[in-house]
C-alpha cells in the first residue's frame, strides 16, 4: 500500500512538474491563461434591470441572457457557504487553487477507468471552468484552468473568490447566482433559507437541468440529502439540525423570474431611457416607476371589456384591426398610474398609448372653449349655430366644406355651454371665426399646441396626437389651470444604488382657477346630461369629454374626477372606420366610468367632488345652476331677465 502512495506521489510531482514547465516553457500557453485570469479578477457579471411599481412591487425583471441579482460575501449565509465547501472542496481555505489530494485520487480512479472518470476540481477551478473555459476533458484545458486558479488565487482573497462563484454560476431554469435562485424557486431571500433549501440550491451548480427541483423534485431532494449528510459527517450540523432537514420537503415554485406585469409601461421605459443607458438590460439598475399594478390592471381588464363590447355589437363588421388605449394620470403630479399601449401586448406589442398618432376630434373642444372663456365669454353667451358652406383650394382644384353637427340638425343659436355639452360642431366652428383663427391659433400655441391645421378644421379637432400627449394637455382641467408633464419613472439607481435620474415636477400655470372651474363645470354637465352620460358613476363628480372623428375612425373619452385623470381610445389600426354611431360616447365613455368606479371603489379616500375656488360665482339661468367670474360675466341684459325671475345666488 505504502508502494502504490508513493508511486502515486511520485506522478503528482510528476503532474506538478509539467504544470511549471507549462508555465514557464509554453509560453503561448500562458499568454493565453493570463488574459482569461483577469476576466475573474476584475469581474463585472451581467445583472438584471429590476423595474418596480410605485408601492415596491416588481413590474418586471430585465435582462441579457442572464437573469442574475448580486449578492456579497457578507449577504451570503454561513450555512450556504458551509454547505458549498462540504459538497464540493471541503480544504477550500487550505489549498491554493489546486488540491493535490483529490488530485491524486482522481488519477487513481482515471487510471483504474482507463478514461477520464472523475474531476479533482477545487471551487476555484469550477469558477475558472465557469467563466472562461469550456467543459471538455483534455489535457490542456485542465493544464489552463490549474493556472488561471493558482493565478488568481494569488490576487483574490478566499472570501472573493467564493463571491464570484455564488455570483457566477448557473442554478438551472434560467436562474444566475444563488440570490436569484433562491428567489425564483422558493420566493425567499437568502437569509429565509431553511437549511434543506440551502442544500438542494448548492447542488445544483454540477448538473443543472438534472437537478432541477421543478423537473426532477425527487432527484433534487437527494441530491440535497447527500449535502447535508457530509455537513453531518464534517460535523458542521448536529444531530437534531440533520434531522430536521432531512425530513423537510421544501415548496417549490415552477414559475418565472422573468415575467412582464405590464409590457406597455416596460417597453415604453426601455423606449425613454435605452439609448441613455447602452448596458440597460445588463447593468443591474433599479427603476421606480410611478406605476400602480392595481391600477394598470384594472385598466387592462376595462379595456379589454369595452374591446369586446364594440366586436359584440359589430358581430357582422369588420374589426380586424381594432385596437385601444388608455392612460391614468394623477393631474396634481402628472405621476403615469396606468398605461395600457393595447388589448393584448402578445398580439401586437405597438403602444397606441405613446406612439399612435390620432386625431381627438371633439375631445379637442374644450381648449376652444377655455380660450372662449378666457376672452371674456360666458357659460350662457349665445353663438350661431347654422350650417356654413366653405370654399377651399386643393392644388388647382376648388373644394367644398360643409361640416355638419353629430345629430344633422341645428338649433340656430345656442348657449357656449350647450354648445360644448352636446358637442355641436357647427356652433363651435361659428365660435372659432367669431374669435378669429388668427388669435385662436395663437391661443392654442400658449397651451403647449404644436403642428396645428391652419384652417377651421382645428375647430373639429383635425389636431393629431397620443392619448399620453393628449392627457398632458387635459391635466390642466382637474389641476385647475396648471399643466402638468406626465411623469412614467420617479428615479433610477445603478448597481451600486447610486442616483442616476431623478424626475422632476414640471408644470406650467395656463389658466386661473377661477376661469379653468367654468370649463370643469361644463365638462361635468357632459357627463350628467350630454354626450358622456355613460360615464356617469353615482355618488362620484366626473367630467370629461367625448371626441368622435369623421366616418368614426376614432372614439376617444378623455374623462376626470378631482383626483384621477383617464383617457380612453379605440379605433382600427388601419384607419378604417368603425361601425357606424360607434362614438365616443358609446364606446369610451363606458369604459372611462367602469375604470373610475372601480378605482374609487379601491381607494374611497380619493376625493370626489370639485372644489369652487373663491371668485367664481352663481346664478340661475333657465332653471339651472351657472357659473361666472368677472372675467366671463353674461351681459348685463341676460342678468336683468334672470334678476326678474329668481334671485341671484352667491
Amino acid at each position: 500500500m505504502k508502494i502504490v502512495k508513493a508511486f502515486f506521489g511520485l506522478l503528482f510531482v510528476i503532474f506538478i512538474g509539467v504544470i511549471i514547465y507549462a508555465v514557464f516553457y509554453l509560453g503561448g500557453l500562458y499568454n493565453e491563461a493570463i488574459p482569461k485570469a483577469k476576466q475573474i479578477i476584475e469581474y463585472q457579471p451581467k445583472l438584471t434591470t429590476k423595474i418596480y411599481d410605485r408601492n415596491g412591487e416588481l413590474i418586471a425583471n430585465i435582462f441579457d441572457g442572464q437573469n442574475r441579482e448580486y449578492v456579497t460575501y457578507e449577504d451570503i449565509p454561513a450555512r450556504a457557504i458551509e454547505a458549498l465547501l462540504a459538497i464540493e472542496d471541503t480544504k477550500f481555505f487550505e489549498h491554493h487553487g489546486i488540491n493535490p489530494d483529490a488530485i491524486v485520487r482522481a488519477i487513481i480512479k482515471d487510471i483504474k477507468a482507463r478514461k477520464f472518470v472523475e474531476g479533482a476540481s477545487t471551487i476555484t477551478q469550477q469558477l475558472v471552468k465557469t467563466m472562461v473555459l469550456s467543459r471538455e476533458k483534455k489535457i490542456k484545458r485542465k493544464l489552463t484552468e490549474m493556472l488561471i486558479a493558482i493565478y488568481i488565487e494569488t490576487k483574490l482573497t478566499k472570501e472573493e473568490i467564493l463571491e464570484r462563484y455564488f455570483n457566477q454560476v448557473y442554478f438551472g431554469h434560467g436562474y444566475y447566482g444563488i440570490k436569484t435562485a433562491a428567489l425564483g424557486y422558493f420566493h425567499k431571500t437568502l437569509q429565509n433559507l431553511s437549511l434543506k433549501e440551502i442544500a438542494m440550491l448548492v447542488g445544483l451548480p454540477r448538473a443543472p437541468s438534472y437537478y432541477d427541483p421543478t423537473k426532477n423534485y425527487e432527484e433534487s431532494i437527494r441530491r440535497a440529502d447527500r449535502v447535508i449528510n457530509r455537513m453531518y459527517e464534517l460535523g458542521w450540523i448536529d444531530k437534531r439540525m440533520f434531522t430536521q432537514a432531512i425530513a423537510e420537503q421544501p415548496k417549490v415554485y415552477d414559475d418565472t423570474l422573468s415575467q412582464n406585469r405590464a409590457p406597455y409601461v416596460v417597453d415604453e421605459i426601455l423606449r425613454r431611457f435605452g439609448k441613455k443607458m447602452p448596458n440597460f438590460r445588463s447593468g443591474g439598475y433599479k427603476i421606480f416607476t410611478t406605476i400602480d399594478l392595481s391600477m394598470q390592471q384594472i385598466a387592462k381588464e376595462e379595456l379589454k371589456k369595452g374591446y369586446e363590447n364594440i366586436l359584440a355589437r359589430g358581430k357582422d363588421y369588420n374589426y380586424s384591426k381594432l385596437n385601444g388605449a388608455m392612460v391614468v394620470l394623477r393631474p396634481r403630479s402628472g405621476e403615469v398610474l396606468a398605461l395600457v399601449g393595447g388589448v393584448d401586448y402578445a398580439t401586437s406589442p405597438f403602444n397606441r398609448a405613446t406612439q399612435a398618432k390620432r386625431q381627438p376630434g371633439s375631445a379637442f373642444k374644450p381648449f376652444i372653449y377655455q380660450i372662449a372663456l378666457n376672452l371674456g365669454y360666458s357659460q350662457v353667451d349665445k353663438i350661431p349655430d347654422v350650417a356654413r358652406t366653405y370654399e377651399f383650394k386643393e392644388g388647382n382644384e376648388t373644394k367644398i366644406w360643409q361640416p355638419k353637427n353629430y345629430e344633422k340638425n341645428f338649433e340656430g343659436t345656442i348657449t357656449l355651454k350647450d354648445a360644448l355639452i352636446h358637442s355641436r360642431n357647427l356652433a363651435t366652428i361659428n365660435l372659432v371665426e367669431d374669435i378669429g383663427l388668427g388669435r385662436m391659433y395663437k391661443e392654442l400655441q400658449k397651451f403647449g399646441f404644436q403642428n396645428l391645421p391652419r384652417d377651421l378644421s382645428l375647430s373639429l379637432g383635425s389636431i393629431v396626437l397620443s392619448p399620453l400627449e393628449l392627457a398632458k394637455f387635459y391635466s390642466m382641467f382637474p389641476n385647475y389651470g396648471v399643466q402638468i408633464e406626465p411623469r412614467l419613472v420617479y428615479s433610477i439607481t445603478d448597481a451600486k444604488g447610486e442616483s442616476i435620474y431623478q424626475s422632476t415636477l414640471m408644470k406650467k400655470e395656463l389658466v386661473s382657477p377661477q376661469q379653468t372651474f367654468l370649463m370643469i363645470d361644463i365638462l361635468r354637465d357632459v357627463v350628467n346630461r350630454g354626450t358622456g352620460r355613460r360615464a356617469k358613476v353615482p355618488g362620484i363628480e366626473v367630467a370629461g369629454k367625448t371626441g368622435t372623428t369623421n366616418r368614426y375612425i376614432d372614439a376617444w373619452f378623455c374623462g376626470f374626477t378631482p383626483d384621477i385623470e383617464v383617457i380612453t381610445w379605440f379605433g382600427q389600426d388601419d384607419n378604417t372606420p368603425l361601425k357606424k354611431r360607434e362614438s365616443g360616447g358609446r364606446a369610451s365613455a363606458p369604459v372611462v366610468g367602469a375604470f373610475i368606479e372601480r378605482i374609487y371603489q379601491l381607494h374611497p379616500e380619493l376625493k370626489k367632488r370639485f372644489d369652487i375656488p373663491q371668485g367664481v360665482k352663481k346664478m340661475r339661468y333657465n332653471g339651472k345652476i351657472i357659473y361666472y367670474t368677472d372675467i366671463s360675466r353674461p351681459s348685463h341684459e341676460d342678468v336683468e331677465v334672470e334678476e326678474q325671475k329668481e334671485e341671484l345666488l352667491f
